[in-house]
């Protein structure tokens, strides 16, 4: 071996001596804490808000001092909104920053929201001749773009970082059980490489029910290993996965444990794997997992509410030219009444009585529902026909949601006796009640996505149900907003309306 080949040999080997201490390095030093980095993300759009406003005024509008004061009033009112509003729809929250794919529409929303509310502010005031209009769209334009091209920096940065062994949270889990085996699962199926599962500790390691549990994980020993370990090692989290009604082993385990520097977290039981993404809330301050919880409660209510109410009289002062034009119309097309009313079921599965124009000959009406109305149906008048396909007979029930017994968005309300095939929808399908716990409203997310007319297959009516359950379970505002606004697209699709 000559000596150039034994200093390459030297060299490579001291390299590599160097990547091992650096992946040590990035390993022990502080682990990503969702706190900060929701912290900084907040700061940052306050700095974003401000840092626009400040160089388009600079830049564009004016070098005078004295009227620089009332842009920053503005600026501090357009954060103050901004930041609460991105906190009240959640775009604070970890998974909701590091997967901003699916939130950014939010963040454009909320940002084109509060530039509304400013600029009404503005006019109500009197006030908006003092302010530049390019400042106003500029701010606007700049600030959404920042913030959300800084939200993706942020998810990059984290992704690029993790991925090299730095920015992670080394977690650890306790007990070879289902409950380990089905969480191991689940953090190794989930798009987060900033998680970093170190391995799995259990005393009871040598049974058979033992190995078969935690198959998923690497056993690296017992609870006293993992007690020497998070002494020289770094580790941020250690989830006990063990049953809950093994009380004693986990008192006595968790004891153990409490010594360590680190977040100690019991895992859910294996029930509650079947009831994922729930919160958890407290009652006389006895914490209990919120399974099913009331779709619409507290500040959510009020917020439905005035959303209703207003629109609701937004779009009666809209249609009311329209629904005369159409009253008119039904009464020369055909004798009867011009209004049909039916009762359906609502909130809470209580009966309302429901406003549609007429669009059946007056003697062949339905009331129940008992026939669904088919392709052809000669119940159904000519210009009834029309009504029906473009959702024009719907309008009366803007009637409904002032009176307050339906929403402009929920799931349809059905009739009494409306089938599927031959069966009633509820014994079709096992979650149909579920519709009723929020109002029914006039459109919904299954009627957007395609799902109405002839319910003749089950099959029809278990997407209905689905998509119903997808709204309740998912609502906010802004959902609502994204379904009218898809509503108004649709508004004229003719396929399965008759």
């Amino acid at each position: 071996m000559t000596v150039q080949n034994a200093e390459q040999i030297k060299a490579a080997a001291d390299e590599n001596q160097i990547d091992i201490e650096q992946r040590d390095q990035r390993r022990n030093s502080a682990g990503l804490s969702p706190a900060i980095v929701t912290g900084i993300v907040g700061f940052a759009d306050v700095a974003i808000i401000f840092g626009v406003g400040v160089g388009v005024f600079f830049g564009y509008v004016d070098w005078t001092p004295e009227h620089f004061p009332r842009y920053i009033v503005n600026l501090l009112s357009n954060a103050a909104l901004t930041v609460g509003l991105f906190y009240f729809f959640g775009l604070y929250n970890f998974d909701a920053i590091l997967a901003p794919g699916r939130r950014l529409g939010k963040v454009v929303l909320i940002c084109i929201l509060v530039f509304m509310m400013m600029l009404v502010s503005a006019f109500a005031l009197k006030v908006s001749a003092e302010y530049s209009r390019v400042w106003f769209f500029a701010c606007l334009i700049a600030e959404t773009t920042l913030i959300c091209l800084f939200r993706m920096g942020v998810r990059s940065h984290i992704r690029r970082k993790a991925r090299t062994g730095g920015m992670t949270r080394r977690i650890a889990v306790v007990g070879g059980t289902m409950q380990a085996a089905r969480f191991i699962s689940t953090l190794q199926s989930a798009d987060s490489p900033w998680n970093e599962l170190i391995g799995v500790f259990d005393d009871r390691q040598d049974s058979e029910r033992t190995k078969d549990h935690i198959a998923g994980g690497q056993v690296r020993g017992n609870i006293e290993d993992l007690m020497r370990y998070a002494r020289s090692e770094r580790v941020d989290d250690i989830v006990v996965a063990l049953p809950w009604n093994a009380v004693d082993r986990l008192s006595s385990v968790i004891n153990q444990l409490r010594e360590l520097p680190v977040n100690v977290r019991l895992a859910v039981d294996m029930i509650h794997y079947e009831f994922p993404n729930r919160e958890t809330s407290t009652l006389a301050g006895v914490p209990l997992l919120d399974v099913a919880p009331k779709p619409l409660a507290d500040w959510s209510v009020v917020v439905k509410t005035a959303e209703d109410k207003v629109l609701a009289a937004l779009a009666l002062v809209l249609f009311s030219p329209l629904m005369l034009l159409i009253a008119i119309a039904v009464k020369l097309d055909s004798q009867g009444p011009v209004l049909f009313r039916q009762g359906r079921y609502g909130f809470n599965n209580q009966l309302i009585d429901v406003y549609k124009f007429r669009t059946m000959h007056h003697e062949m009406r339905d009331d129940d529902a008992g026939q669904l109305a088919v392709r052809g149906d000669p119940r159904i008048t000519p210009l009834g026909a029309f009504l029906r396909r473009t959702s024009l007979d719907e309008l009366p029930q803007i009637f409904n949601v002032l009176k307050g017994n339906m929403s402009m968005v929920g799931p349809r309300p059905h009739a009494k006796l409306a089938k599927a095939g031959d069966r009633l929808y509820s014994e079709v399908v096992e979650q149909y009640a579920v519709r009723h716990k929020v109002k029914p409203g006039i459109t919904g997310w299954a009627q957007v996505n395609g799902w109405r007319g002839e319910t003749d297959t089950e099959d029809k009516i278990v997407q209905r149900v689905q998509h119903d359950v997808h709204y309740i379970e998912n609502w906010s505002l802004f959902f609502d907003l994204q379904i009218l606004i898809m509503k108004l697209r649709v508004a004229f699709d003719h396929e399965n309306a008759y």
